[in-house]
């Protein structure tokens, strides 16, 4: 086993399975990827509706939990994050959604870099896109993304082009329909939302069906997406699975600033050394990538010192800025319509919904979590949509408890661009111990407000003509509820992560002391070592994140060869 490469790559989610395809296409350049799950050779993983069997189980998740939340009414959460090749992108949701254009104007003006612009970031999306509908003004396909950065990026082409990369991330239509979720989006659009055909052109207002990351009705992750066959093929790539770093190897230089030189990694019970001569790269999300660089010596002062750490570098931002969408989950029990509750509680129905998927790939085995989203305002004086729905046709108590045996819908809202701002701290200088989240959820008065308001639109929705001849009653939270204080509380007791943690490595302009990197995404004061995954994010995007995170990884592949290249290593 070697333990010598140009560089290393921490995490096999995401992010670290499209820098690992992009950084080796250069056969120049040995890379090591870690990853601290195993391969994703679980069958569940690849059955669109096997998340069911990947959150919460050993196998697939890190089984993190929050810290007694004051927000929720001290409860705790499960915090699912992907421990297996293609990381979350193996247990998620499976939703395409980049978010709105000014998310990312928002971070040029953060980073005073308009690399991060809209305009300069679609071509990165569009740059590992496969969409069904083919190549167009917002969408890549396969065989034409190669061709998408102009002059500008002629070296990163020329690497894409060679190695036939681009537009390998798939993203389909779904394969099924619901007429009580076809209700629900004519009950909004007579509600005042208009009605869309694709969330993915920089503004997202408006209600459909939801665009897919599957391939013909199987889950596609990010493992089959960039490392196989690929990766595997390539004699300068190698990987290591169920391999946990425990620290970055870091050494002062003259000058009294850090460079990173390699990771040690915990492999087959036994601590390895493996070293880097370019660069450390740390994808392993917005929990693991703090956790390491703490574990390191890299944080804040005060909670390293208290933890037996020696500090490296004072670093306050570290872990700081965590955000995440919190969703409020509405139940309407229904008359006269078909909805899973009731599909699936018999061993025929069960058999039916087998059988449908083993044939033709379709029908609820081939379900996201949700299939019909919906992006609006919490009240008119909001200037852009800033609520999401996630529209389900099924209804349960709680993630992981049966089905209801009643007919029902769920429709989940969460506040798009939360005030509240959490942490994700070390517990013990052990690599192996869980860190502390604490995202600190509706600990704002204007997150509260929107809490209240957003059960209020979606009250407003269900209320339409289009639903009337479903009968729909308000199962949960309950009519009983009103006031701004009863409907906020009523959210800290019922509200749940729809599993979007970003910002706790958040990159920043050089005059903002929370700013863990600069706008390339370099550790500030560390040589050779990035961070690249949703840490990276100053403000969490106005969708789901995971669609993000590629494009920031592709985005750093470009910037980390061209570093490579002006320091002559390249």
């Amino acid at each position: 086993m070697s333990t010598s490469f140009d560089y290393i790559i921490i995490g096999a989610g995401s992010a670290g399975c499209l820098l690992a395809n992009r950084l080796s296409a250069d056969a120049s350049k040995r890379v090591l990827l870690i990853e601290a799950g195993r391969r994703d050779d679980y069958h569940w993983i690849h059955i669109p509706v096997g998340y069911l069997y990947c959150i919460g189980n050993p196998r697939t998740d890190w089984l993190y939990n929050t810290e007694p939340d004051a927000g929720l009414n001290g409860r705790v959460l499960r915090y699912p994050r992907g421990k297996t090749l293609g990381g979350c992108s193996s247990i998620n949701g499976m939703i395409y959604m980049r978010g709105q254009a000014r998310d990312y104007d928002q971070w040029a003006r953060l980073t005073g870099d308009d690399a991060w612009r809209w305009d300069n970031v679609l071509p990165y999306y569009k740059l590992h896109e496969d969409h069904y509908k083919g190549a167009n003004a917002s969408h890549g396909a396969r065989g034409v993304a190669s061709e998408l950065l102009g002059d500008a990026g002629t070296p990163y082409r020329k690497v894409l082009r060679h190695r036939n990369a681009g537009g390998e991330w798939r993203v389909e239509k779904q394969r099924l329909r619901w007429d009580i979720l076809d209700a629900f989006a004519q009950a909004a659009q007579q509600a005042g939302i208009p009605a869309t055909d694709d969330f993915n052109r920089g503004n997202n207002e408006g209600v459909g069906y939801f665009e897919v990351n599957q391939r013909n009705g199987w889950r596609w992750n990010t493992a089959k997406a960039f490392l196989r066959p690929t990766c595997y093929a390539r004699p300068n790539f190698e990987m290591w699975t169920s391999a946990q770093v425990a620290s970055l190897q870091l050494e002062k230089q003259p000058d009294g600033s850090l460079s990173c030189t390699g990771v040690q990694v915990w492999a087959s019970s036994e601590m390895v050394v493996a070293s880097a001569s370019t660069e450390v790269i740390l994808s392993a999300g917005s929990i693991g990538s703090p956790q390491i660089l703490q574990l390191s010596g890299i944080g804040p002062a005060d909670l390293l010192q208290s933890k037996g750490i020696a500090v490296l570098k004072d670093a306050p931002g570290v872990g700081a800025n965590l955000q995440d969408h919190l969703q409020i989950r509405s139940v309407f029990k229904v008359q006269g319509a078909k909805t899973l509750n009731t599909q699936a509680n018999s061993l025929w129905g069960k058999a039916m919904i087998g059988l449908e998927y083993a044939f033709k790939r379709s029908g609820p085995m081939s379900m996201a979590p949700s299939q019909l989203g919906a992006f609006t305002r919490s009240d008119p004086a909001q200037p852009y949509p800033n609520i999401e729905y996630h529209v389900q046709p099924l209804s349960l108590e709680a993630f992981g408890e049966p089905l209801h045996s009643f007919n029902a819908f769920t429709a989940s809202v969460c506040n798009l661009n939360p005030t509240s701002r959490g942490t994700v701290h070390i517990k013990s200088p052990n690599f192996q111990e869980a860190p502390a989240i604490a995202p600190n959820y509706l600990s704002t008065e204007a997150d509260r407000k929107v809490a209240a308001d957003s059960l209020r639109v979606t009250r407003n929705i269900v209320s339409q003509a289009a639903l009337a001849r479903y009968q729909p009653v308000e199962w949960k939270p309950g009519t009983q509820f009103q006031t701004d204080e009863e409907l906020a509380r009523l959210a800290g007791d019922i509200a749940t992560t729809i599993f979007h943690p970003v910002g706790t490595t958040r990159m920043g302009s050089p005059d903002d002391p929370y700013a863990v990197l600069d706008s390339r995404l370099r550790v500030r004061g560390v040589a050779g070592l990035r961070v690249v995954d949703a840490g990276v994010m100053p403000l969490i995007t106005s969708g789901n994140t995971n669609s993000p995170a590629l494009m920031i990884a592709e985005k750093a592949a470009q910037w980390i060869a061209q570093d490579a290249a002006a320091s002559g290593r390249g």
